[in-house]
């Protein structure tokens, strides 16, 4: 049964979603914390969590958020954002981040990437590969590297990487549906992933969609905010369709 990952976006301490990654197309929705709350009320575990501005600043910006998150409510929560040195992972583990997703590091700098891998264990690392055009794009988006998806995640696999959040960023709070054939591609290459499927969920069809072609978890946004997708509804549809 597919894992259903609820996201925030933050800048500036708020709740907000792009559209394409584009910070010049922002809804602002409101305060992390109510959002991360109502989650939890119906259910739901797990949140990822994006630190825009750390994205863009090349640090992270938003710990206090984290933090609250992490103090104020009981989820399991997946961070990203900002992450580029030391001093970065040990702040978003020591401000509650039970995992945390790192991208830009596995393209400029693999070592590092690699020795915090074996740190922190496999568990822990989110492998973070944002697609457009088929290449990966790192700093909040801002560039794309000459790295092609596949041999980039054959890298890393092969380095012991078992959780991959893969957005296919033109499809990124679009509301255009996701890139099934993506995720697909992917898992017929590497089925043993704990593959996140993200970008462009708009109804709780797309969820079902993805779960019906074996993607193994997926995060989403914008449609909740835009009341595209009714969590108590899907809450009950994952129950109801979970093995006994």
């Amino acid at each position: 049964m597919i894992e259903l990952i609820p996201a925030i976006d933050i800048i500036d301490g708020k709740c907000v979603r792009l559209t394409k990654g584009d910070y010049e197309q922002k809804t602002v929705y409101g305060d992390p914390l109510e959002m991360a709350l109502s989650f939890e009320r119906i259910g739901y575990r797990r949140l990822h969590v994006v630190d825009l501005d750390g994205a863009k600043s090349r640090h992270i910006v938003n710990e206090s958020v984290l933090h609250r998150l992490a103090t104020e409510t009981s989820l399991i929560i997946d961070f990203g954002g900002g992450i580029k040195t030391d001093d970065d992972i040990e702040k978003a583990f020591s401000c509650g981040a039970a995992m945390v997703t790192v991208g830009s590091v596995a393209v400029t700098q693999p070592e590092l990437f690699g020795r915090w891998l074996q740190k922190y264990g496999p568990e822990r690392i989110i492998l973070g590969a944002d697609v457009r055009h088929g290449r990966i794009s790192i700093n909040g988006w801002k560039e794309d590297s000459v790295e092609e998806l596949l041999p980039f995640l054959k890298r890393y696999v092969d380095m012991g990487v078992k959780n991959v959040l893969c957005t296919e960023i033109s499809k990124d709070g679009t509301l255009a549906g996701p890139a099934i054939e993506l995720y697909k591609e992917v898992m017929a290459k590497y089925p043993s992933l704990h593959l996140i499927a993200s970008g462009g969920v708009s109804s709780m069809d797309d969820i079902v969609r993805l779960n019906d072609a074996g993607i193994p978890a997926v995060v989403f946004g914008k449609a909740i905010y835009e009341g595209k997708i009714n969590l108590n509804e899907l809450w009950d549809w994952q129950n109801e369709s979970s093995p006994a």
